[in-house]
């Protein structure tokens, strides 16, 4: 799997943990939808400490542990403010997580519930982004993860092998490929192999697959749908 290429029209990058990602997913399927395409959704599992530090927080919302410099808090603090502002605009629940996840049991599944249907993955990823924002899915237990692939209508035979296998080779080596591609972030769509970094860029990426017809939107909204 290279970090450009692909057989489908438009490539998108997620991780659970990353709440733009979220507040992304479903225009994405308005995307998918409307252009009737099928998107090659992929994961790119955020190693956050490499360049926010980490925290944890209790159920009350306070600090028990943090490495995290003064300049640190207040990027996370100020990037969940933002997230919340638009989740709220769609009915979004969206609570800050209370430790910095491994999200690539998440991102494994994901890649396991795309060989089962389109259907089923999105089946998959409104259960996993709609739990884990609620704080009521541990992304991080196999047993887990493998019941939300069930509950989606995904059949698990064989999954957790797949999971600590091939699963893993995969995921672990489509991750070393994305830095050196220009990939760093989600939500990342990827179109003829142009990059397009955050979810400000749909009406860019929906005059794209229109055909470049017409003058190129900019990054605001009003383009986008009604």
């Amino acid at each position: 799997m290279e970090a450009l290429v692909t057989p489908h029209r438009l490539i998108v990058y997620l991780d659970v943990k990353s709440p733009y990602a979220f507040l992304a997913k479903d225009p994405a399927y308005q995307l998918e939808d409307e252009f009737n395409i099928e998107i090659d959704w992929r994961p790119l599992t955020l190693d956050i400490p490499s360049y926010l530090g980490s925290a944890k927080t209790n159920t009350r919302g306070e600090v028990v542990e943090s490495k995290r410099s003064p300049q640190q808090w207040l990027a996370v603090r100020y990037a969940y403010m933002d997230a919340k502002r638009y989740a709220r605009l769609n009915d979004i629940i969206l609570y800050g997580t209370q430790k910095i996840w491994d999200s690539s049991f998440a991102g494994i599944a994901m890649l396991w519930a795309k060989q089962h249907g389109r259907k089923e993955l999105r089946s998959y990823l409104d259960i996993v982004y709609e739990r884990f924002w609620r704080r009521d899915l541990d992304i991080e237990n196999s047993e887990v993860m493998a019941s939300v692939l069930l509950e989606a209508g995904v059949n698990t035979d064989g999954f957790v092998d797949y999971l600590y296998g091939q699963g893993r080779l995969i995921h672990d080596e489509l991750q070393g490929k994305l830095h050196p591609a220009g990939i760093f972030g989600v939500p990342t769509f990827v179109i003829d192999g142009e990059i397009y970094f955050g979810r400000e860029h749909l009406p860019s990426i929906r005059w794209h697959l229109s055909g470049c017809k017409g003058r190129a939107p900019d990054v605001a909204y009003q383009h986008f749908g009604d």
